[in-house]
C-alpha cells in the first residue's frame, strides 16, 4: 500500500499503547512489516518484553523507543505522546473490580487525551476497544449484529467491569472529538485468538463448576486470528478518509462454537463436557439472580439473565465495512489460524 494512502509518513512518531500485551505485539509488528520506522512502545513495565523484543529485532534500520511508565501519570502521558501523530490505545483495565476498571481504561484514557490537546500535528487517536460494547436485546436469534447496533445501556447489570470500562473510555474518546476536535477511530475486535492465549475460548462455554458446560451451540463464534485482528487495527489508524468511523473485527470462515468445540477437543484433547440449551441455562441464570437476591448479595449474581442473553443467545457476525472502508481482508484462513492455533495450546508452540 502507498504511503500517499496514509495519514502519515514512514517516519512520523506513532506511540502505542499496551505494545507488550497479546494484541499490541502484533501491532507493532505489523506496523514494522509495512514500513513505519519511528515507534514508542508504551510499557509498563520492561521485565516483561521478550515478544515485544523479538517482533522488533529484524527491524534494525527502524527506531523503535520502548517507553516505560504509567498512564495513571499525567506526566509519563505527556512525555509519550510528544509529538506523535497516531496513537493506537490498546491498554486497557482488566480487573475484576468497576473501580479497578475505571482507573485503568477510563483515567488513562483520559490523561492520553490531556496530554494532545496542544498537539497541532497529531492526526488520530485509536481506541480498541470490544464487540463485548453491544446489547443484543432487541435482536432477535441468528440476527446481524453490526456497528450500528446499540450499545449495552444496562452493562452494570451484567457484572462484567471490563466492558463496562470499554464503554465508558469509548465515550471518553467520542466527547473528547465534540469539545476539542481530537481525530479518532474506534475498533471493536471480537474474540481475539492465536498463539499466547492457552485456555479455550469464551462464548463456547463455562468451566466454573470443574467440568466444561458447553452453551455455544449452533451460535455463531466471532473470532478474529491475531495476526488478521492487527491488521484491521493498523489500517484503522493510518487510512485516510475514516475520521470518526466505529469497526467491528471478526474474521470470515466463522466456526459455530459447537463446531469449534469438536476441532479443540480433536486437535488439542479430549476432555468431559456436557451441553447445556440456552433455554435451560437461561433458567439457571434465573435461579442464581433469585438466590443471590435472597442471600443479599452474599453470592454474587454472576450468573444472570443479562449475561446468558449477551453471551448465548445466538448472533451473526459482520466484517464488511471493514472491507469496504479499509481493503482489509484476513491474511490468515480459518483453517490455518485454527492449526496455528491448536498447536499452540497443545504443544506450547509459538
Amino acid at each position: 500500500m502507498e504511503e500517499s494512502n496514509f495519514i502519515s509518513s514512514y517516519n512520523d512518531p506513532i506511540l502505542i499503547t499496551g505494545s507488550n500485551g497479546f494484541i499490541g505485539h502484533k501491532v507493532v509488528e505489523t506496523l514494522l512489516s509495512y514500513g513505519f520506522k519511528n515507534l514508542r512502545c508504551f510499557v509498563r513495565s520492561s521485565k516483561n518484553i521478550s515478544s515485544l523484543k523479538q517482533v522488533i529485532a529484524p527491524f534494525d534500520k527502524a527506531r523503535v523507543e520502548i517507553f516505560e511508565g504509567n498512564l495513571l501519570s499525567a506526566e509519563d502521558c505527556k512525555k509519550a505522546t510528544k509529538h506523535v501523530r497516531v496513537l493506537f490505545h490498546l491498554a486497557a483495565g482488566t480487573e475484576k473490580s468497576f473501580a479497578g476498571c475505571y482507573m485503568n481504561s477510563v483515567v488513562t484514557t483520559k490523561n492520553l487525551l490531556e496530554s494532545i490537546l496542544r498537539n497541532k500535528t497529531f492526526k488520530r487517536f485509536v481506541n480498541v476497544s470490544s464487540i463485548t460494547v453491544y446489547s443484543n436485546k432487541n435482536l432477535n436469534r441468528n440476527k446481524l449484529l453490526d456497528e450500528e447496533c446499540e450499545i449495552d445501556s444496562n452493562i452494570i447489570g451484567r457484572g462484567e467491569a471490563y466492558s463496562w470500562g470499554k464503554i465508558m473510555q469509548d465515550q471518553m474518546v467520542i466527547d473528547y472529538n465534540k469539545k476539542f476536535n481530537i481525530p479518532y477511530v474506534i475498533v471493536r475486535p471480537g474474540v481475539v485468538y492465536g498463539p499466547g492465549k492457552k485456555r479455550i475460548l469464551g462464548l463456547v462455554g463455562i468451566d466454573t463448576f470443574g467440568f466444561f458446560i458447553h452453551i455455544g451451540g449452533s451460535n455463531i463464534f466471532p473470532l478474529t486470528y491475531i495476526e488478521n485482528c492487527a491488521e484491521a487495527i493498523v489500517l484503522a489508524g493510518i487510512k485516510k478518509g475514516i475520521e470518526g468511523e466505529v469497526f467491528n473485527i471478526v474474521d470470515d470462515e466463522l466456526p459455530t462454537c459447537r463446531s469449534f468445540l469438536k476441532m479443540y477437543k480433536k486437535s488439542v484433547g479430549n476432555f468431559f463436557s456436557i451441553y447445556m440449551p440456552y433455554c435451560f441455562f437461561y433458567f439457571f441464570c434465573y435461579l442464581w439472580e433469585k438466590y443471590s437476591k435472597w442471600s443479599n448479595g452474599q453470592i454474587p449474581p454472576v450468573f444472570n439473565r443479562h449475561v446468558c442473553a449477551i453471551g448465548y443467545k445466538g448472533t451473526r457476525y459482520t466484517n464488511q465495512k471493514l472491507k469496504n472502508l479499509l481493503d482489509w481482508k484476513p491474511k490468515v484462513s480459518f483453517n490455518q489460524a485454527s492449526k496455528k492455533y491448536f498447536d499452540y495450546v497443545k504443544n506450547g508452540d509459538n
